[in-house]
Formats: structure tokens, sequence, C-alpha cells
């Protein structure tokens, strides 16, 4: 019956995947923000949709156009110039049935989502459907007859709807391993001691160094698979309230899921549509990406979507991977090795043939020539050894403490890498059971902080990124500011860059105390500046009752001096 899928995630439709490789049906594996983007370009009668997203990887038409088989051989993706840049153009076509699926449903077919974990993409292929002349189906939990849904609440309007079907509770799990989890929906708000903390193996050594790479107030992506450690590592070290965890379905903060809930988080700060999310990931908004990471050759491509007859697809890696502004994969070095962590050190019990630094990737998801052509930062971190990527491909900065650099990763490797003249050993605290404690990394030096401008006798003081978290650490801060302010020997003009910048509520009244005597002693005037908008609106009342202004950017910082 199934002529043709074509689809974002292959893994878990084991079926369909098969018939794929047999050259039974003709099938594509496509960018999942490239199809939730699709479904709306199809509603609004587009001819499809142009965007950037899969350029030189497998979906890119100079390699295999995303088709799957020998069977697909129709081009759905061209390659296209727009004001002399290239993009790719992915054809719109007719969808006629959508089968969806809701909470519930009212008597004019207005469907809501209370009990979903996420909505994905549902109103936009609804409209898809019907704007193509389909049929949209609408599996519910229940259906009322006796209240009318809040307008806002509804997700998919009656007049999209053509069909309701009351499901048997058994065939309406919220996802593919729970039945229903009500911290999916904000009705209840579960304690972050229930994460579970990863035993000290190779899986949770490569968390550990990868967490160590997160920055204040980033907003982050955390992959499937391996980067879900990354949460649990965070949470451990008491520093998951520093990021804004995302996952591509549409959750923003809170805590991701893993497993088969991917996807779904616990204490959402909010969830939006699925095209949303990419929408916002494609543009760029994400700082962050922990993805995993299958396999990896010498210039830096990496590989998750294809390995010979098995067909994971890409699902939302190729958005993700491209247009993060730092992406670091994640992934054991060899695949099966046996690996234990004892006495502080990495020991290998017994190595695997199966190498994953190889040649030549099978299938390029994330191309490293291009990454490097737009300025990204990538890593690659694996429990042996750390990766940078470089405009000669891949160098190793980091070696495991107990690793024999040639035994253990240059003979284990396809290619032999750049191997940094200041080659380091991972940090020990990585490989020791009890927390590393990074929420104490950051170390108060102003060495590269201060300028002072002698002609226009001001000072500009950069506390971009600095955590606070009690009042020891203010005094420390003050210190080494008052330490600056008294080698001018006079009262200057200030300007304070607050980017980034976080305060522990336990510290808030002394580090203003703080500012308010500096203000006294050594300024003419003061003025301060915070790009991050949640963080003027939360700060910004404390300054005033110091008689300090918070801005919004340093020009208008120098402008109210």
């Amino acid at each position: 019956m199934v002529k043709r899928v074509i689809g974002g995630h292959w893994g878990l439709v084991p079926t369909l995947g098969k018939l794929a490789i047999d050259n039974q049906i003709e099938a594509y594996n496509f960018p999942q923000g490239a199809i939730s983007h699709l479904f709306r370009d199809v509603a609004a009668g587009k001819p499809g949709t142009i965007t950037k997203v899969g350029l030189h990887t497998f979906v890119d038409p100079r390699q295999d156009g995303g088709k799957i088989n020998q069977a697909t051989t129709e081009d759905l993706v061209e390659l296209i110039q727009l004001r002399g840049e290239e993009y790719l153009f992915y054809k719109a076509f007719p969808i006629n049935i959508a089968l969806l699926r809701g909470t519930t449903a009212d008597e004019e077919g207005n469907i809501s989502m209370e009990h979903e974990a996420l909505t994905l993409e549902s109103l936009a292929i609804a409209q898809a459907v019907k704007n193509s002349g389909g049929i949209v189906i609408v599996q519910v939990e229940r259906v009322t007859v006796q209240h009318h849904i809040n307008p806002q609440m509804v997700i998919i309007p009656g007049i999209m709807v053509d069909s309701v079907v009351v499901a048997d509770p058994a065939y309406h799990h919220q996802t593919f391993s729970e039945v229903f989890n009500p911290a999916y929906t904000g009705h209840i708000t579960v304690p972050k001691t229930l994460i579970k903390r990863l035993p000290l193996d190779a899986r949770k050594v490569i968390a550990r160094r990868a967490a160590m790479f997160l920055k204040i107030n980033s907003v982050v992506n955390l992959g499937i698979g391996m980067p879900e450690g990354v949460a649990s590592v965070a949470n451990e070290e008491n520093i998951l309230d520093y990021i804004i965890p995302t996952v591509e379905p549409g959750a923003i903060g809170g805590i991701p899921s893993g497993g088969l809930s991917f996807g779904a988080v616990s204490n959402a700060q909010a969830i939006i549509s699925q095209p949303s999310q990419f929408d916002f990931y494609d543009g760029g908004g994400l700082n962050q990406a922990f993805l995993g990471m299958a396999e990896g050759d010498g210039t830096g491509n990496v590989n998750v979507s294809r390995f010979g007859n098995r067909i994971a697809g890409a699902g939302g890696f190729i958005n993700i991977s491209q247009n993060a502004k730092a992406v670091y994969f994640m992934g054991t070095f060899t695949a099966k090795s046996e690996i234990v962590v004892e006495d502080g050190q990495l020991k290998i019990l017994k190595d695997s043939s199966q190498i994953k630094f190889v040649d030549q990737v099978g299938q390029i998801t994330f191309n490293g020539k291009y990454s490097q052509s737009r300025g990204q930062i990538v890593y690659y971190i694996t429990e042996r050894a750390v990766f940078k990527l470089t405009e000669q491909g891949l160098e190793l900065i980091e070696i495991a403490p107990g690793i024999d650099l040639q035994k253990d990763i240059l003979d284990k490797m396809a290619f032999k890498p750049l191997i940094s003249d200041e080659l380091k050993t991972m940090d020990e605290r990585i490989f020791l059971p009890k927390p590393m404690k990074i929420r104490k990394d950051e170390k108060v030096s102003f060495e590269d902080r201060v300028l002072f401008e002698q002609a226009t006798n001001t000072m500009y003081i950069n506390l971009e990124g600095i955590v606070i978290h009690n009042h020891d650490e203010v005094q420390e801060i003050e210190i080494a500011l008052v330490e600056q302010f008294e080698q001018i020997g006079k009262k200057f003009k200030v300007v304070v860059n607050y980017d980034n910048f976080h305060i522990a509520d336990e510290a808030e009244r002394a580090f203003f105390e703080m500012v308010k005597r500096n203000n006294k002693k050594y300024f003419t005037s003061s003025t301060r500046y915070s790009t991050n908008a949640f963080f003027r609106r939360h700060i910004g009342t404390k300054f005033q009752k110091i008689n300090a202004v918070l801005y919004a950017n340093s020009d208008e910082a120098r402008e109210h001096l």
C-alpha cells in the first residue's frame, strides 16, 4: 500500500526502513526542520521551502538529494541561487490525509492538547491537508458535549477536522514509554533530585567533559542518546539552572527526558510548535548544541543518519548542527569497547576493532569544511580524547589520564589527526567519583576585564559571564576591583557590562551594597548595561533602588554617562 515515505526519523519505524533498504518503496530522508516548514508552505500554497539547511550534506542534490535507495528517482530537492548565495529548495506536494492526535474534542471538532507532551506540527499538517483538499482525522482521549473549549486552548480548529476518533487508552499513551506524566504538561512540578545520577563510566566521562563547555545563560540543545547525560551532570553540579535547555519538538527550559520519552520535558518554561522551534534554531538562536556522533573523519564530517543497511535518519540533527553557534559532538571513541574508570584514570579492559574515526564517513550528516567556512566552533568529545575542528581538520587537544597516545588513540584512527602543541591531560576531576564542583571554576581576575580611557576619564569594566554564588565571592570581586580603582588616583566615570552575568539570591544584598559603596567613593557617574531583556527585568529594579540604571546596550550606557 505504501509507495513513498519522506521522513526525518527512521529509527522507530523499522518495518518501513526494511522496505526502503529492500527497494520496495521510494524513500527520502530530509531534515526534520525542513519537513516541519514544508507543511506550513504546503498549507500556504507555496511552491516549496527555501533554506540553507542541508547544504553540503547527503540531502544536497550534489550528493544523494536525500534519496535512500535506487528505487527513489524523483528529485525533491533542488540547488538554487538567490542573490549570489546557494540554497536548497524542497518541493511542495499535496497531502491527502492527516492522522493526528489531541486530548479533547468538542462538538465543533475543536481540538485541545492539555494532556499532550508536545503540539509538534499538528496545526501546520491540518492546514496543509485541508488546503490540499484532503481529510484530517484526529485521535483524542475524550469528547466534551457540555463544555466549550477555551479558544486559546484550541490547537487545531474544528474547521480543519473531518473526523474524530476516541481512542482506547491503551493506544493513546503520552510518549512511547509513558502512559501519562503530568510534569510534561505543567500539571505538577517535579524536584530536580529525581534526575538520576549517572554511574562513573565512559558515558559519564563524556557527559562531564561536555558539561564543562556549558556557558552561563546559554540557550542549549541536548540531543538524543549520549548528550542526554549532560543534563544529569549539570544537575549534579548544580548548574542546570544556569542554562536554558531546549529540544527541537518545541520545549524550552525545564528538565529534558531521554530514551523513548525524548522530546518531552518536565517543568518546561514554554512549549511551542515544532516549526516555530526550528525557525528559532535555523535563525541562529542556539548558543550551544550537544549532539551524538556515530562516525567522524579527518575533515570533521560526522555521520549519524545511515550505517550500511541501517537507517537511523537525520531528524533535527542537520538543522541544529548547521546553525548553532557552537557544536559539541559526543560519542565513545570506538564501538563496544570495555572501559572502566578506576583510581582517577581510564582503563581499557578490552578495546574494539570497530573504529569510529574513519577515512570517510558513510554519509555526511554534518560537513566539517562547510562548518569552518561559516566560523562555527566545533569539538568532538570522547571518553579518551577531545578534538577541535580547525581549518586543517581535526586537532587532538586532550587525552584522558591512563591512556597511551599511540596505542589507544592514534592506532585506533583511520587517519592521523593534527596534534596540538599544547596537548593536555583531561581534567582529573572528570575521573573521580565525587562531584567536580565546576560551579566554582569562575576565577576572579580583572587583568583583561578593565580598561581605563585616560582621554575621557572613563573606565570600562567587563563582568560578562561572571557567576557570583555567595557573600565571600562578592568580597573577592570587591578586592579585585578596588585594586584597579585605586590605581587611577581620582574619581572617574564607569561603564559596566553585565552580559551573561549571574548572581545567586544569597549574594544579592552584599553585591548591591558593594555597588553602592563604589558609586559613592570612586565614580563621578556610572552606567551599566545588559543585552539580556530578562536579566534587565529581573535585576533592573534592584539597581534602581541604589540610583543605578541598567541599559540595553553599550551605546545607550555611554550616552547616559
